[in-house]
């Protein structure tokens, strides 16, 4: 985690609280070592902003980490719709693969 990284997404995220990427960003940079925190940041993207696809592939897979299978098999399959409806095969690939791969795997 990268002290200085983390003060200035906080930044951007107040100067503009309707951007998901700085959340994003944020929620992935305490994936190492603040599980909660990076869940709390992603439960909010998917609410506050369900378009942002980035969300869907690493929020199911914490969630996935986390032993709670529902919730992250439902994440997938809320990405998966989302990619067909902005028609973005690469986010869609990668989901379904994701989504493939998870459902082996538990």
């Amino acid at each position: 985690m990268n002290q200085d990284r983390i003060n200035q997404l906080k930044k951007f995220i107040e100067e503009d609280p309707n951007d998901p990427f700085p959340k994003y960003a944020l929620a992935l940079e305490h994936l190492k070592d603040n599980k909660t925190i990076s869940r709390q940041l992603f439960e909010e993207l998917l609410e506050k902003h369900p378009d942002y696809l980035g969300t869907y592939y690493h929020a199911a897979a914490l969630f996935a980490e986390l032993d709670e299978f529902d919730i992250a098999e439902d994440i997938y399959k809320r990405g998966i719709d989302q990619a067909k409806n902005q028609k973005d095969a690469h986010s869609l690939k990668e989901l379904q693969s994701a989504y493939l791969n998870f459902q082996f795997e538990n």
